[in-house]
C-alpha cells in the first residue's frame, strides 16, 4: 500500500516541511522545504506555499495524514507557538487542506521520538558514563526557545513525555549569575530558564557583561542586539572578543547545571541528549570540560552523574524525523 503523508517541525525561527511517502511501511521522501518563520502572517501561508510545491514534484498526491512538531504546548490538538503569534489548529487544518487526519506534537516530543532512529555519527559524547537500559532518558536543547522532553520505558520501546520545563525558574549559581538573574528579573519580572538558555539568552549575557553590572572589568562597546546570538557565538569562538567569550563561557557553565538537574529530578541512567539549534553550533566549547564539570557538580550526588551518559545531538532534522514517526504510527493503526 501506498500513501502519501506531510510532516513537519515548527519553530520560532524556521520551519522545516517534508512530503514523504508510506509504501508497505517504507518511507520515501519527495520533497524538503525550509522557511523563515517570521516572513508569514500564519502557519497556513507556509503549509499552502508548500503544498503547492508538492503539485510539481508529485503529481495527483493527496497526503492522507499530517503531523506537526511545535514549538509550543498542544491543548485539545491546538496550539499557541510561545516564541510566534500564531495558533495551530489541528482540526482546521484537516478542514482548510483537505488532509483526513493532521495531529500536532509538541516539538521536543518529536525529538524525544527521534532519539533511537539516531545513528553514531549524528551524536557527539561529552560523557560516556553507565547506561542502564530501559532507563529513563531526557532530551533537552536551547534554541529560539528551550525544550526539554522526558523518554520513559514502556513494555517493548521508550515513550515520550512532552513538558514545559524550559520555563521553570531560573536557580543562579555563584554571584555572577545572581547578578545576570537581577539584570534579568528588571527586564523581564518572572525569570524562567528560557530567558537564559536561548538565543536572545545569550544576547542578554552578552550585554550583561558589556555594561560591566559585576563591576569588575572595563568592557569593549559593541553593538549587539537581540538576533545577534550568532555574532556572539562568532565573536566568542572565531574573534576572541573578551566580553563574547566570557558571555559563552557563562552559557554553558548554566546550560550544563541545567542538564545536571534535569538529569538528577528523572535519574536518566538512559542517557541525556542535548538538542536544539544553539549546541551544535557550539560543540567544540561543550567540549572543553565546564558542561561536564557542571553537569556533574551535584554535591553528595556527584559521582552517581558521572555515571550519565551526555550526548549531544548533531543532526539538524530530529524535529521532521519524530514527526515521520508519529505519522508511520498514525497510518498504521
Amino acid at each position: 500500500m501506498s500513501r502519501f503523508f506531510v510532516c513537519g517541525d515548527i519553530g520560532g525561527t524556521k520551519i522545516l516541511l517534508c512530503l514523504g511517502q508510506s509504501i508497505d511501511g517504507k518511507i520515501q521522501v519527495h520533497l524538503e522545504r525550509q522557511y523563515g518563520s517570521s516572513s508569514f502572517a500564519g502557519f497556513s501561508e507556509v503549509l499552502s506555499d508548500f503544498l503547492l510545491k508538492v503539485e510539481t514534484v508529485a503529481k495527483k498526491c493527496n497526503p492522507v495524514a499530517a503531523c506537526f512538531a511545535v514549538a509550543g504546548p498542544v491543548v485539545a490538538q491546538r496550539a499557541n507557538l510561545t516564541n510566534l503569534p500564531w495558533l495551530i489548529d489541528a482540526m482546521k487544518i484537516a478542514a482548510e487542506f483537505s488532509i483526513p487526519t493532521v495531529k500536532l506534537i509538541n516539538d521536543f516530543e518529536a525529538a524525544a521520538l527521534s532519539i533511537e532512529a539516531l545513528l553514531a555519527n549524528d551524536l557527539e559524547t561529552l560523557q560516556v558514563g553507565k547506561p542502564k537500559a530501559q532507563s529513563m532518558r531526557v532530551v533537552l536543547g536551547a534554541g529560539t526557545g528551550m525544550g526539554v522532553a522526558w523518554l520513559t520505558w514502556r513494555g517493548k520501546h521508550y515513550v515520550p513525555l512532552s513538558t514545559e520545563a524550559g520555563h521553570m525558574d531560573f536557580a543562579p549559581s555563584g554571584e555572577l549569575q545572581v547578578n545576570f538573574l537581577e539584570y534579568q528579573r528588571k527586564r523581564f519580572g518572572h525569570v524562567s530558564v528560557e530567558r537564559v538558555l536561548s538565543g536572545n539568552g545569550l544576547v542578554d549575557m552578552f550585554n550583561f557583561l558589556q555594561a560591566g553590572l559585576n563591576g569588575d572589568h572595563k568592557f569593549i562597546q559593541t553593538d549587539i542586539n537581540s538576533d545577534g546570538a550568532e555574532m556572539v557565538t562568532d565573536f566568542a569562538l572565531n574573534r576572541k572578543h573578551a566580553i563574547a567569550v566570557k558571555a559563552l563561557d557563562l552559557f554553558v557553565e548554566i546550560y550544563g547545571a541545567y542538564a545536571g538537574n534535569l538529569a538528577l529530578a528523572g535519574l536518566c541512567h538512559g542517557g541525556v541528549y542535548v538538542a536544539g539549534g544553539i549546541a551544535p553550533k557550539i560543540i567544540g566549547k561543550l567540549q572543553e570540560g565546564n558542561f561536564i564539570r557542571l553537569f556533574c557538580d551535584k554535591g553528595r550526588y556527584s559521582k552517581m552523574m558521572s555515571d550519565i551518559p551526555v550526548h549531544v545531538v548533531m543532526n539538524p532534522r530530529i524535529g521532521v524525523m519524530g514527526a515521520t514517526q508519529e505519522v508511520q504510527r498514525m497510518l498504521s493503526c
